[in-house]
């Protein structure tokens, strides 16, 4: 598997860069390309989920970008 094509730009990379969200994120998900990502899936459909959405479609209340 390759990395997601929206890795560059997904706020969960932003996140796991700054130190806020653990880094099992991007390791199970962007780094290994998995189409089950809910963010992955919305972001194909052209349809709006919130940064603070992670892979699994929960939202964490705690992650912010300012």
């Amino acid at each position: 598997m390759s990395t997601c094509k929206w890795y560059s730009v997904c706020p969960v990379n932003w996140f796991t860069r700054d130190g806020k969200l653990d880094e099992k994120w991007v390791n199970e998900y962007c780094l290994k390309g998995r189409k089950d990502c809910v963010r992955y899936v919305m972001e194909e459909a052209g349809r709006y989920h919130p940064d603070n959405m992670l892979p699994d479609g929960t939202i964490d209340k705690k992650l912010a970008i300012k």
